[in-house]
């Protein structure tokens, strides 16, 4: 009997990640850190194992940054909804210099170290319908959100880094212009997008050498937005890359699709395409003629692996943690 017992408290702390945890936050003061912040300080300049951050239930209201000296972070969240990091710059919003932030600026968590993972966690930007506020702007290599949400209205989410690779499965994005913004290459997989008030989804700046931009895979794209108020993107750089992959369209994306912010000439640059859309957005013969529909041979290319494994053969495929959290 002595001996089942120890092997269900063994089995209870491996499932609990209890052995997995490097750092515990709590905000009660039960961890080892208050703040996030202060247990990013504390890893190792470029250590080369991973360090675990375990994140208790609460509101963090930090500024936080990720140096491009700390690789190989993961945060953990007890419960998503419940674990909550929040920020309310904007773009427009004074310094202590009395200048303007700027889009940038703007951002509660800015990730530069390469090989980051967040499991479990919602970020936000709380400054709310006042311009490009920013909740994560990602610079790093080989980075992975899991059952994460992002709350925000304009520019909520920011994959800066032009050499970036990015994956995204199970999480949730909200907001209202351009509120998936930027350079990097990164696949959604089996997310959902919530659009807000108007708008468009995305403002992809891909550069023309890189083969891939955002792809969507196996999406659904919700909202409370009015009837054919959203557009699917528009090429905030000439060269926008932005693919639907088996995704589901409500009915506020409107029946032409994609938008070219005002240049017939990026119509010629920017490459947008859909596979096998669903749902009363879905209207594919009433798209955009410079957009695509791509064939079954076409569609095959765009899986996660094909996108972002890369020359370094990244496994993108992050060990299973409970949605609930740990």
């Amino acid at each position: 009997m002595k001996l089942n017992w120890i092997f269900l408290w063994v089995g209870f702390m491996v499932v609990s990640g209890t052995f997995a945890q490097d750092f515990i936050v709590a905000g009660d003061g039960s961890g080892d850190f208050k703040t996030v912040q202060e247990a990013i300080n504390a890893v190792p300049d470029f250590r080369k194992q991973r360090t675990t951050i375990f994140i208790k239930n609460g509101v963090y209201k930090e500024k936080l940054v990720l140096p491009a000296s700390k690789n190989n972070v993961t945060f953990i969240g007890e419960d998503k909804l419940k674990t909550i990091i929040t920020n309310d710059d904007y773009a427009s919003k004074l310094n202590q210099f009395g200048e303007q932030m700027g889009t940038t600026g703007s951002s509660g968590f800015f990730v530069f170290g390469n090989d980051f993972t967040a499991r479990n966690i919602t970020f936000e930007n709380s400054a709310g319908a006042v311009g490009q506020a920013v909740a994560v702007r990602v610079d790093g290599d080989r980075i992975v959100f899991e059952n994460c949400r992002f709350l925000g209205h304009q520019d909520t989410l920011y994959p800066h880094g032009k050499n970036s690779r990015q994956y995204y499965k199970n999480c949730y994005i909200e907001g209202t212009v351009d509120f998936i913004f930027g350079w990097s290459t990164a696949v959604f997989d089996e997310c959902e997008i919530f659009c807000k008030d108007h708008g468009y989804i995305t403002a992809a700046s891909t550069d023309e050498e890189t083969e891939y931009g955002f792809v969507f895979i196996n999406c659904r794209i919700t909202g409370d937005a009015p009837e054919k108020s959203f557009y699917l993107g528009r090429p905030w750089r000439p060269y926008a890359k932005t693919v639907f992959v088996n995704c589901f369209l409500d009915k506020h994306i409107k029946p032409e699709g994609w938008h070219n912010w005002g240049s017939e000439d990026k119509e010629k640059t920017a490459y947008y395409a859909e596979y096998k859309s669903q749902g009363p957005g879905a209207a594919l013969t009433d798209r955009v003629s410079w957009s695509h529909q791509l064939t079954d041979d076409e569609a095959k290319k765009y899986t996660p692996e094909n996108i972002l494994r890369g020359e370094d053969n990244w496994d993108f495929r992050a060990p299973k943690i409970p949605p609930g959290g740990l």
